[in-house]
């Protein structure tokens, strides 16, 4: 069996619903208090284990590959200010495997992932999505990879959610629960309707895929919004070889909407060690106005 040691983080997305200020930067780039957001799922990847990352980028993302890069001027005015900590803050960024490939074509998620083939060989691998930032024990990603080492087989994260917002998801059909948190699926349904899901066991943006996959991909058609879905061709491959689904039981954080995107800075802010104080502060301050307007 082989060892998972790659990952891709797609991350070409035109980033719409936070217009105007993705106009001219990457969404990928927006900061969580002061990290920008593809960052936590790159250290979530090498907390994982991971030896090489491969992030999907399209136009004006060039940024991304700015902040992974080395910044030798910064650095060098940090070394001679003795700004030790900030110094370290900027080098954590740098040192890691990192490798870009563009996606030409907004073709959709199973199209982003296609463009991994050669970086994946025949590995398997991880698929890592940026809207969602997970918080556990063990990184949900080194979940995955645990269960790999078990099963030898795909392995998709997923989440219960209400019912009524199914049609935003990929959503399973499982069958029996294989052991804690592991369960069998029939099949995988991408964003269905709350009336026709069969369940409200949500994909929730962290896969470990086979690369059996690939080949799949580049004979799937269109499927949900005019895209190739990834999600349909999980449902594929499942119909070869078994495809399972993790229940993971952690904290998610949904960044790819504007409302979701500022609670979790609030979450963040009231971990963060130079905000946390301030923050709780402002909040119970808002709270007792928010009150006293109502009276």
């Amino acid at each position: 069996m082989k060892k998972v040691r790659k990952a891709i983080i797609p991350a070409a997305g035109f980033g719409t619903r936070f217009l105007p200020a993705t106009k001219a930067m990457a969404k990928e780039m927006l900061p969580i208090v002061d990290k920008p957001t593809i960052q936590f799922i790159v250290e979530e990847a090498v907390a994982s284990g991971i030896e090489d990352i491969l992030i999907v980028t399209g136009k004006s993302k060039r940024p991304i590959e700015d902040h992974f890069d080395s910044n030798i001027e910064l650095e060098a005015n940090l070394r001679d200010k003795g700004e030790a900590d900030l110094l370290k803050l900027v080098e954590e960024t740098t040192g890691i495997k990192i490798h870009f490939v563009r996606q030409s074509y907004p073709l959709g998620l199973g199209h982003a992932v296609l463009q991994g083939k050669a970086f994946v060989g025949d590995e398997p691998f991880v698929v890592m999505l940026g809207d969602d930032l997970m918080v556990d024990e063990t990184p949900l990603s080194r979940q995955l990879i645990e269960g790999y080492e078990r099963t030898s087989a795909s392995t998709i994260a997923v989440m219960e959610v209400p019912h009524e917002e199914t049609s935003k998801y990929g959503i399973i059909d499982p069958d029996n629960q294989l052991e804690e948190n592991l369960l069998n699926v029939r099949r995988f349904v991408e964003k269905p309707n709350p009336e026709d899901a069969p369940s409200n066991y949500a994909i929730i943006g962290r896969y470990l895929l086979t690369p059996e996959i690939f080949a799949i991909l580049e004979n799937q058609e269109a499927g949900a919004g005019g895209e190739i879905q990834l999600t349909d061709a999980i449902d594929t491959l499942n119909k070869t070889q078994r495809v399972f689904a993790k229940n993971f039981t952690g904290k998610r954080f949904d960044v790819g909407d504007k409302f979701g995107f500022l609670t979790t800075s609030v979450s963040y802010g009231l971990e963060h060690p130079e905000m946390k104080e301030k923050l709780k502060k402002y909040l119970i301050e808002l709270g007792q106005e928010l009150e006293q307007a109502k009276k």
